[in-house]
């Protein structure tokens, strides 16, 4: 009976973790990965877009850049990356990803955009404020910075913390 009411509870303990995760996950924002990014660096950067509509598709996603020497985007089928620059030093500023017509990421998916970039700055944390544009004309800006007592807003701007640098 004891082993019964054990295996009861181990199983609603599980079912709850993964519910909870699983809310976790479609409360999902644009984020940034850079696995060993360190400051002035090169590194990989990831823009994880997920398409929180449930009635249309992300169809551009735009991320402003702080200023970078480097900076050239993964190629992805369906979709076209233009780099703006700042036309007196020629450092990258933003980098805009546009669907092709008919193409998007669909209500329920994400798509991981891929920019290899540098030198990152010399500082702790770097943001890339977004804009996300959906098919159905509806803009969202991930801008917003974390709160002077750590909360994290409602449309928090994609940050990456940086590692020191190495010499």
């Amino acid at each position: 009976m004891k082993s019964l009411f054990s295996r009861a509870l181990i199983t609603g303990a599980a079912t709850s973790s993964v519910l909870l995760l699983g809310a976790g996950i479609a409360a999902a924002h644009v984020t940034v990965v850079a696995p060993g990014a360190a400051q002035g660096g090169y590194s990989v950067l990831t823009f994880r877009v997920p398409t929180e509509s449930d009635a249309a598709s992300t169809t551009a996603l735009r991320v402003e850049l702080p200023d970078l020497k480097s900076a050239r985007t993964e190629p992805i089928p369906g979709w076209t990356a233009v780099i703006e620059r700042d036309d007196t030093t020629q450092a990258a500023t933003a980098v805009t990803w546009t669907a092709d017509p008919g193409v998007g990421v669909q209500p329920g998916q994400f798509q991981q955009f891929v920019l290899s970039a540098g030198p990152l700055p010399a500082t702790e944390d770097v943001a890339f404020p977004a804009i996300q544009t959906y098919s159905d004309g509806e803009v969202v800006a991930w801008d917003e910075a974390v709160g002077a007592d750590g909360s994290e807003p409602s449309k928090p701007a994609p940050t990456l913390t940086l590692a020191p640098s190495s010499g």
